[in-house]
């Protein structure tokens, strides 16, 4: 096995001129990391992270990219230190023991299926709000939209790995637009919003308070970390020797873009909104696009809010899916059963239907609170595990005595505590 992945990396090694030119499919998967983090919950971040105030959202900005970019990173390149076409959980078992595979696997799952069964539900919910009060018709029951809805993005994942990113990158393009349109009408409407804040400099007690829950929210409206185990095994099998440094330029790329087009986005909103009306939105637990709408009345944004909701849940579907078949695909492996890969691509697709399906007519309140749930686990896959990995395993010591290293870590704890402590009465 050593030999053969040695041969493979001296192959990728004698062919440098790969790495000089940007192909189409570096440029698929840029897009595809984006369409993953880029979701339902970007429509929560200007409510969420202007309501701290000016500065606390000023530094979040200039914390975004790094954050998230180092944190990826390091995921990435964890996976990359395992064996030629093993995913994260064949690479926790590699460098940790079995035992520890198991555990990261099985948290792995239940960190992203949750999510997965959110969006499940959001998806439903807002179809059957668009057809009711945009299309004003009125919507098959909901066990049935819930059936089809689910089906039609799992015909999707039939098709494999690949159509599905590219099927998220081309749902990116639309995003993006509908992101650049909404922010940009939203310019000659701007009052000054959260500028009214900017005069008043908190307590610098107070300003570490705030920013430490609001750290989180920014964490996770970024976080892309199902799909980075797939993302870096193609990386690998692409590049071999040079897959850290194509994998690092497509993912600054991708953050990047990310960046700058949320966080317009983002004050766009808060230059829109006051204080207070972005609390009312959070009261009324509507998306900053919903509360738009309501506040502008305007018909264009009360048609194009949902279906601006539909593509960013869908695609966000489409990547968690990636993640979370690969935890159980995991799960199934650890327990000594090996059935044959397309068996086990059928067993995977038809629970996550039913359970999707299921969870999505019994529309639920408790999901939030999965959710927050999931976020520890989250934030230790993605930001700690790695940081251990490079002080441990001799696969990583080449990343050993960054000072990003050290950032990461920090940021993991900060978001791990902080999210802990809001789940605490």
């Amino acid at each position: 096995m050593n030999d053969q992945a040695n041969s493979v990396d001296e192959r990728y090694a004698t062919t440098p001129a790969t790495l000089t030119s940007w192909s189409r499919q570096d440029t698929t998967w840029m897009l595809g990391l984006f369409g993953t983090a880029i979701g339902a919950g970007t429509l929560f971040l200007p409510i969420n992270a202007g309501l701290g105030g000016f500065w606390p959202l000023l530094i979040l900005a200039l914390l975004a990219f790094p954050m998230t970019f180092f944190a990826h990173r390091g995921l990435t390149r964890f996976v990359l230190s395992g064996r030629e076409g093993s995913d994260i959980t064949d690479v926790v078992e590699e460098h940790f023991g079995i035992k520890a595979g198991a555990l990261i696997t099985l948290l792995y799952f239940f960190a992203i299926f949750p999510i997965l069964l959110i969006y499940s539900v959001a998806l439903t919910n807002t179809v059957s709000s668009f057809m009711e009060h945009q299309l004003h018709i009125m919507p098959p029951p909901r066990a049935i939209l819930a059936f089809v809805l689910i089906l039609g993005l799992l015909a999707v994942v039939r098709c494999g790995e690949q159509v599905i990113v590219k099927a998220m990158s081309l749902m990116v393009y639309p995003f993006i637009v509908a992101l650049l349109f909404l922010a940009v009408y939203l310019i000659p409407h701007w009052t000054g919003g959260i500028l009214s804040t900017a005069s008043e400099v908190p307590a610098p007690s107070a300003l570490l308070s705030t920013l430490w829950l609001a750290i989180p929210v920014m964490v996770f409206s970024f976080n892309h970390s199902p799909i980075i185990s797939a993302f870096a095994v193609d990386q690998k099998r692409q590049y071999g020797a040079h897959a850290d440094e194509r994998s690092s330029q497509i993912l600054s790329r991708a953050h990047l873009l990310m960046v700058v087009m949320v966080l317009f986005f983002v004050f766009s909103c808060v230059l829109t909104l006051s204080p207070a009306q972005l609390a009312e939105a959070k009261a009324q637990n509507l998306s900053i696009l919903s509360y738009l709408a309501n506040h502008f009345d305007n018909p264009t944004i009360a048609f194009a809010a949902p279906l601006i909701a539909f593509v960013a849940i869908a695609k966000s579907f489409l990547g968690h899916y990636i993640g979370a078949s690969e935890g159980l695909k995991g799960l199934v492996a650890k327990t000594g059963r090996r059935p044959a890969p397309k068996t086990l691509d059928r067993m995977t697709a038809a629970f996550m239907l039913v359970v999707c399906w299921i969870v999505a007519t019994l529309n639920p309140s408790i999901l939030g609170m999965i959710e927050a749930l999931g976020g520890p686990v989250i934030a230790c896959i993605l930001f700690l595990m790695p940081m251990y990995a490079i002080r441990k395993v001799p696969a990583m010591a080449k990343y050993r005595g960054q000072a990003s290293n050290v950032f990461v870590t920090a940021v993991g704890l900060v978001a791990i505590t902080a999210v802990v402590y809001s789940l605490i009465p």
